[in-house]
């Protein structure tokens, strides 16, 4: 909740790129520039490591409004949600220090789809993130990738995921939402 007013006024701001013709195609990187604020820091005064997800989410929200995904995937009743995601820290950012959210798509599975972000300060990676993620309907089920792949077109030649987010992808999964998973931690 704490970043709805910055999700808020990254979506006006790229809205008002996208009406300027601040365009970009939907495999190109998105470059989104912000700045460390006090909500983001931890008791040791530097952004704290959850809410560098956050932050990521604001890269895909410019990345879907500055391509036109937005406007086609709400018209289509579809939205994206995440399904797993993992993140290295190299650097650690401070109190009003500005950097670059740099985001991308970087492929698809057989049903979902690989993000890539990065904090970027004068020109360093800070923090990288991989995110795999679909697109549900809102009158249910998940869309496939060759329904979004006739609505953005196949995708272009040397677009692969790397092997090893391939695997990552396959050994983190839980089981479907119809296939129990109970926790066996403990039993009370």
């Amino acid at each position: 909740m704490h970043l709805i007013f910055r999700t808020l006024f990254t979506f006006l701001r790229s809205r008002r790129g996208l009406r300027r013709g601040r365009t970009i195609g939907h495999y190109d990187v998105g470059h989104l520039r912000v700045r460390t604020l006090p909500t983001d820091l931890d008791v040791i005064g530097h952004m704290n490591n959850g809410v560098y997800l956050s932050i990521f989410d604001l890269g895909r929200y410019d990345l879907l409004v500055r391509s036109g995904l937005w406007a086609e995937f709400s018209k289509r009743g579809w939205y994206p949600v995440v399904s797993s995601e993992t993140i290295t820290f190299r650097r650690s950012l401070r109190l009003w220090q500005p950097f670059v959210i740099e985001s991308r798509v970087i492929g698809y599975d057989h049903k979902a789809i690989f993000i890539e972000h990065r904090v970027v300060v004068d020109g360093e990676i800070y923090t990288q993130a991989f995110v795999r993620g679909r697109l549900k309907k809102k009158s249910g089920g998940t869309v496939s990738n060759a329904e979004l792949h006739e609505v953005i077109g196949t995708p272009p030649d040397g677009l692969e995921v790397p092997e090893f987010l391939l695997q990552w992808g396959s050994d983190v999964a839980l089981p479907n939402t119809h296939t129990p998973a109970p926790s066996v931690w403990s039993k009370r």
